[in-house]
């Protein structure tokens, strides 16, 4: 019963979150400079004809009333038509969404996998100078260098020189899976950097933490051997953080990725989210936030759940608060 309470609480939670995320998104895409009627009819249009768009889009309502119709609209799973292509805004980031989200995944794998392993060493090696000193420095570039510098450096590479690999020709994993991963490999590989390093850094802070507690002195001193006790403690119980972690990369990695997208022409969601804003494409900016949103809260109720599962010391679930 206590379990399903703080299921309950966590998920009310998260509704109250997107409401609040909902009213910000609504707000914010009517406050910036410039009307859709004047980006769509240009500035030759008359009074008159901007009147008969503004009415015909039903932005000539008040805010209360766009915004309840906007929410009923969406309570029921339609977030509206696009102002500008006039299709239905679902559609649309349909056919971009696969495209990102393959991205998304390769750059998140590729961080992990050399994140991890890298921070776990780098804390295991804490003590020799020199290697610290090398991994803080890696670390650092990794996460200072801007994805748009290291993008067009990959682009000029590769578009100079004859590696094997073409840049500009992006094929969807819909169309055809394997040439839509190799496709999407560089611009995974860009946006991996910054998540591997992060993710290092995040693991290795982990890793330090877990080493310092008397468990794993315990386990020493039964002559338990370094490879069993790394990967039967320290690893189950550093990884609460690196969970809390991926799940902020990934939403990051599903909406942030505009720069890479335009630097390798792929027509995802963010490049489509920049275009929008240029237009004010209220339907498409709204339905953009929110689909982040939703992704974050999925994934933090997730981190939550699992963190409990892995170590139940800090589980919120049974207590009453």
């Amino acid at each position: 019963m206590q379990a399903l309470l703080w299921a309950g609480r966590r998920v009310l939670t998260g509704l109250v979150t997107l409401l609040g995320i909902a009213i910000l998104v609504f707000m914010a895409a009517r406050i910036v400079p410039g009307q859709t009627a004047d980006v769509l009819l240009g500035p030759l249009a008359t009074p008159e004809q901007r009147e008969t768009l503004t009415e015909e889009l039903g932005l000539n309502e008040g805010l209360l009333t766009q915004f309840s119709i906007w929410m009923g609209n969406v309570l029921q799973g339609d977030f509206g038509d696009s102002i500008v292509s006039r299709q239905p805004v679902l559609e649309e980031l349909a056919l971009r969404l696969p495209v990102t989200a393959t991205i998304a995944l390769l750059a998140l794998l590729m961080a992990l996998l050399v994140g991890i392993p890298v921070g776990t060493v780098q804390a295991l090696r804490a003590s020799r100078r020199g290697g610290a000193v090398a991994s803080r420095i890696a670390s650092g570039l990794g996460i200072s260098v801007p994805d748009f510098v290291l993008g067009a450096l990959v682009v000029l590479v590769f578009s100079t020189l004859p590696l094997g690999i073409t840049i500009g020709n992006f094929t969807s994993v819909t169309d055809t899976f394997w040439r839509g991963v190799a496709s999407s490999l560089l611009p995974a590989a860009v946006l991996a950097v910054f998540c591997a390093a992060a993710t290092a850094r995040t693991t290795r802070d982990a890793v330090l933490g877990v080493l310092v507690e008397p468990y794993i002195q315990a386990a020493v001193a039964r002559g338990e051997r370094p490879a069993t006790i790394v990967r039967r403690h320290v690893l189950r119980n550093s990884s609460i953080p690196i969970l809390t972690l991926t799940a902020t990369l990934l939403a990051y990695l599903l909406g942030g990725a505009v720069i890479i997208e335009g630097l390798f022409n792929v027509p995802g969601i963010g490049s489509y989210f920049i275009l929008a804003m240029d237009r004010r494409d209220y339907a498409v900016i709204q339905a953009g936030v929110m689909l982040a949103a939703v992704v974050f809260v999925l994934m933090s109720l997730l981190v939550e759940l699992t963190s409990s599962l892995i170590d139940p010391r800090v589980s919120t679930i049974g207590k009453a608060s």
